[in-house]
């Protein structure tokens, strides 16, 4: 009768040349690789990470006369710049009476909002002072599913929180608190609560990769991040202009993989492309001729690998100007005139 041969971790351990106490020696050794990257990546970026705590005009409830006071509320956010520019999430000091920054030195500080823009959830502020820590950006598009990141923030008023986990997935959508489609969303299951709005999400050589924002309630493990390319972008035109103000094509799309045999077939240099999801009823991508499951590759010629790079182009130069999009769709690639809205506000 055959004998069935179960291997443990031990056996194999044994296998390879190793007895059980080298075998435990090495996921040992393992293990303190793992924590050294979470406590470099947390050292380096902590100090940069500041508590925000602001006040908000209270609603008046069904029934209630007189002043219903302020609300007192908070977050996380990052100094990003050494002149004192903060991000954090737009839901977390909109429509806010008064911000206060508390710093990991111990400094509290008066803030003071530069720009805020609800349909990406972001916001940038400032304070003034000297001799201040400062995160680094990365590149949100370098990440892959799996790879360690680490979170960082002050949930629940427990300040310089740090948790850490994996990147789940790439290419999410989420709805802001204005109603529009957030692109591009990182998912991981680093731990975030209330109170981690706002905070860095970063990879475990210390860069900020993204900006958390989100978790699903009552689940577990299923949090959500901006990407930091998408809030490099916002952050800029905030500080600049105060605002944002976008031209709008109305499609709902995602960052996907270009496949190779496709690339080759059209002629195309580029990885990535946006696979359209949906197409809004009306909407200028609608009257061009744009359909869901269409690949949009180019815009005026410049290759459009991702949400990030459309974003990017469809600025407030372009509303009302006649602008070329070229889209695959199945064998054939199609030359699209689309002449993009400037973009409701809070739509």
């Amino acid at each position: 009768m055959a004998t069935l041969d179960f291997v443990s971790d031990s056996v194999l351990g044994v296998q390879g040349g190793l007895g059980p106490n080298q075998a435990g020696d090495r996921e040992a050794v393992i293990l303190d690789a793992y924590s050294q990257a979470v406590v470099a990546a947390s050292e380096r970026v902590s100090p940069a990470v500041v508590n925000i705590e602001v006040s908000q005009p209270g609603r008046r409830q069904r029934g209630q006369y007189g002043d219903p006071g302020e609300v007192q509320g908070g977050g996380s956010g990052f100094i990003f710049t050494p002149d004192g520019f903060i991000l954090t999430n737009s839901h977390v000091v909109h429509d806010a009476s008064r911000i206060a920054v508390s710093l990991p030195d111990g400094r509290n500080l008066p803030a003071r909002l530069i720009g805020d823009d609800p349909n990406s959830d972001l916001a940038v502020l400032r304070i003034d002072a000297a001799d201040l820590a400062v995160a680094t950006m990365g590149d949100s598009q370098q990440i892959r599913v799996g790879q360690l990141v680490i979170a960082i923030g002050n949930p629940y008023g427990f300040q310089y929180t740090v948790t850490a986990g994996v990147v789940s997935a790439l290419g999410r959508s989420l709805r802001s608190r204005s109603g529009r489609l957030i692109e591009d969303i990182i998912q991981t299951d680093a731990a975030l609560n209330p109170g981690n709005s706002g905070g860095p999400l970063v990879s475990s050589d210390g860069q900020v990769i993204g900006v958390n924002t989100a978790t699903i309630l009552p689940a577990q493990g299923i949090c959500f991040a901006i990407g930091i390319n998408t809030a490099k972008f916002v952050a800029g035109r905030l500080i600049r202009d105060g605002r944002i103000r976008r031209s709008y094509i109305g499609v709902i799309g995602q960052t996907v993989p270009l496949e190779k045999k496709v690339a080759r077939y059209h002629g195309l240099a580029q990885e990535r492309a946006i696979l359209v999801v949906g197409v809004e009823a009306g909407s200028p991508a609608a009257k061009a001729g744009i359909r869901g499951r269409d690949l949009v590759v180019a815009c005026e010629g410049s290759a459009v690998t991702g949400i990030d790079d459309l974003q990017r182009l469809l600025t407030d130069a372009r509303i009302g100007t006649s602008t070329w999009f070229t889209v695959v769709r199945g064998r054939e690639k199609l030359t699209l005139e689309v002449t993009p809205q400037e973009a409701r506000e809070g739509g």
